[in-house]
């Protein structure tokens, strides 16, 4: 048989790992800033740009999409040609693929740090940027498919089986997420509405992490861990349960981020019960993984690269555990909105992702460089420093957690709430402090990291286009004798492809649809009326300055919260907020009832100076506000786009709403006036007081008219 020569590209591999690295200690570092914010608001540094409304976002996107996202683009790269005995299908479309993913990352820390924001967690960036990955993420695909279709083995390892899922899932996500439209070059609305919106951005933000924090990960534990170990897959036929059970399951557990929220209740309890059963295959792929070190453990406890991987296997198998432990609604009323859920989520960002990005990052360039890894003694180090830092990291947090929703629940005999809320956050401060001190451990272990790999380079040289050669692949492949079914769809990459983008595709339609067809999914309330341009504004400012990421906005139905903050949130409030603002972490008080239940003057000291009406709040200033003219050159195009979106101002609103806009401000300064601030009308301040005020008053509104009406 005739053998071919070729040569498989590790110049795409060392950049992406080198990106990898860079981006891991920004990201790490941001997020180390952040951290910090929570408990000592001068690390905010009073500046727009450094608040940790803008600082959170920021994290968590070069976290996600640039650590671990060219973390997954390194496996795949060098994994992918390996298994189809193929160089990648092309060299342009691999640096295409590498330069755009980075001028993306780098666009979005720009524009985040500058306020540009969707205001959709995980989803932040803005329309021009989801554009540019939506097309970045196709040539990453042409480039994949193209490698797959030239192999030259005919089997489909099963890793190749979760990067396919993740390329098609990851697109149908985004996309669908991403409608929204523009107003201006960097500006634009969600498409969607309220519980909708809410519905679909949960629906894409659990997914998120299910098929771009696992998928390919998953992926790469099943080409690595058994490279590492030097044993084959545990079981094949484990392989193949899990796989396509995780992908059919996972799509549907989405809603379990909105229990006891203004979403129909069928909704809640589909996302319940499909994430319950979604620790079957979770655990599969992790015994699977854990399973293939069998008689391997001698070896585990000398090799670092070993030690990463089965504490990553073993932290996705912790985090699989809890998730569907958290979907319960009566362990979900505890940790919605507290730190329970953070440490949840960072058990498998540190462990699961962090982890095993370490140990194939410390397998991968030794062998690309032609050389051994500088120091196994370094790597130890690193592994049990890091380790101890996610111990640091997590237990302080699922302590703050319960202990802050302990206390917000807590009543005194007389029936009264026992703490306010500010006493339920400077109580766990020390945990905050405690988190702190974990997450800059975890750093320390990835500068360690840095250093080995810097020396580990240094002491080889690039195998840019290293050797390798195999038989090719025949034009047509026949089976021999009796085949397995999954061997057939093995061979044909393309039916693998529509399968797993069928089975995605229900779990999203069947959620989904029924809440836009359906009209008594989402009641509506005759006293909720659009905002006002002004309190329009004041909401984009709301959404710009990511208050979300601190208070919520839903008032859940129980005692505690409807005594702390007012009647519980009704599905048809929310109608006309573009985008959805329910929260998903309470380090302020929820907000949903907010309005009229301070004077102006309250909401101005307060965002000049929030220790000066909070004593001990560890909120930071917003003296910016107070300085800034509002721009009211967008005030037409912002009612033209809600009118777009079905938002009822009267037709030509637009022509006046400038008008009203001005006749609204004047009245806000006058109030303020009246307790002597003086302030121009024309101040971004004034627009944000005047939406604070508004939040939760419809209801209010409606009360008043049944009170009348008896």
């Amino acid at each position: 048989m005739q053998v071919e020569k070729f040569y498989y590209d590790n110049k795409i591999v060392k950049m992406f790992a080198y990106a990898t690295i860079l981006w891991g200690v920004v990201g790490m570092t941001v997020g180390l800033l952040a951290s910090l914010q929570i408990f000592w608001p001068a690390s905010n540094f009073s500046h727009p740009m450094t608040t940790f409304g803008r600082v959170r976002p920021l994290h968590t996107n070069a976290v996600i999409f640039a650590f671990v996202g060219n973390g997954i683009f390194m496996g795949v790269y060098y994994s992918l040609q390996r298994l189809c005995k193929a160089r990648m299908f092309s060299d342009a479309l691999s640096k295409i693929h590498f330069w755009g993913w980075q001028l993306i990352i780098v666009a979005a820390a720009v524009t985040l740090l500058l306020g540009y924001t969707s205001g959709k967690e995980y989803a932040e960036l803005e329309w021009p940027i989801d554009i540019a990955i939506t097309l970045i993420w196709v040539v990453f695909g042409i480039n994949m498919f193209g490698t797959i279709l030239k192999r030259r083995e005919s089997h489909l390892y099963v890793a190749i089986w979760f990067y396919i899922a993740t390329w098609v899932t990851v697109a149908m996500l985004h996309i669908v997420n991403s409608f929204e439209l523009p107003y201006t070059a960097m500006r634009s609305y969600s498409w969607y509405a309220g519980v909708q919106d809410a519905l679909v951005q949960w629906w894409y933000g659990h997914n998120a992490v299910a098929f771009f924090l696992t998928t390919p990960y998953l992926g790469i534990m099943y080409y690595f861990l058994p490279k590492a170990a030097n044993r084959p897959v545990y079981s094949y036929r484990l392989s193949i349960i899990h796989f396509w059970s995780l992908i059919f399951i996972y799509i549907w557990a989405g809603p379990h981020h909105l229990l006891y929220t203004a979403l129909p209740d069928w909704a809640q309890s589909l996302g319940t019960v499909f994430s319950v059963m979604l620790i079957a295959p979770s655990w599969g792929g992790m015994l699977n993984g854990l399973f293939t070190l069998r008689g391997a453990w001698d070896k585990v406890r000398e090799d670092p690269i070993l030690k990463f991987l089965v504490v990553a296997v073993t932290c996705y198998g912790m985090s699989t555990f809890e998730g569907p432990m958290l979907s319960l609604k009566n362990v979900n009323a505890i940790s919605h909105f507290s730190d329970w859920t953070i440490a949840h989520v960072h058990i498998g960002a540190l462990g699961w992702n962090g982890f095993m990005t370490f140990g194939i990052l410390y397998w991968l360039i030794p062998r690309i460089f032609g050389t051994e890894l500088y120091s196994k003694k370094l790597a130890t180090n690193h592994f049990w420093i890091g380790t101890i830092g996610i111990v640091l990291y997590a237990v302080p947090l699922y302590w703050a957690g319960f202990a802050q929703a302990m206390m917000w629940k807590q009543f005194t005999p007389e029936g009264q709430l026992k703490f306010q809320f500010l006493e339920t956050v400077t109580h766990i401060i020390p945990m905050y402090i405690t988190r702190s001190i974990g997450g800059t451990l975890y750093l320390v272990g990835v500068f360690i990291m840095v250093y080995n790999l810097w020396k580990t380079i240094a002491a080889g040289k690039l195998i840019a286009d290293e050797p390798a050669e195999a038989a090719p692949l025949p034009k047509v492949i026949e089976a021999h004798g009796k085949e397995y079914w999954h061997r057939w769809i093995e061979r044909k990459p393309v039916q693998m492809l529509v399968w797993s983008f069928v089975l995605v595709a229900v779990g999203g339609i069947l959620e989904i649809v029924p809440t836009f067809l359906i009209e008594s999914n989402i009641p509506t309330i005759a006293s909720v009326k659009p905002y006002t341009p002004l309190e329009l504004h004041g909401r984009d400012i709301y959404v710009r300055e990511g208050c979300y990421t601190c208070h919520s906005q839903m008032v859940r139905p129980f005692r505690d919260e409807v005594a702390r903050y007012g009647e519980y949130s009704k599905a048809g409030e929310f109608v006309y907020d573009h985008p959805f603002q329910w929260g998903s972490k309470r380090t302020g008080p929820d907000l949903a009832r907010v309005g009229g239940k301070y004077p102006d003057s309250w909401h101005y000291n307060h965002m000049l100076e929030p220790q000066s009406m909070s004593p001990g709040s560890v909120m930071p200033p917003y003296p910016w506000l107070l300085d800034d003219q509002l721009d009211v050159s967008t005030t037409e195009a912002k009612i033209r786009a809600m009118q777009t979106l079905g938002v009822p101002y009267p037709e030509g609103y637009d022509q006046i709403a400038r008008a009203d806009l001005e006749k609204q401000a004047k009245q806000v300064a006058e109030n303020l006036a009246k307790d002597k601030i003086k302030i121009q009308a024309d101040r971004e301040i004034v627009a944000l007081i005047a939406y604070l005020q508004r939040v939760g008053t419809d209801i209010k509104g409606e009360k008043k008219e049944l009170a009348e009406l008896k």
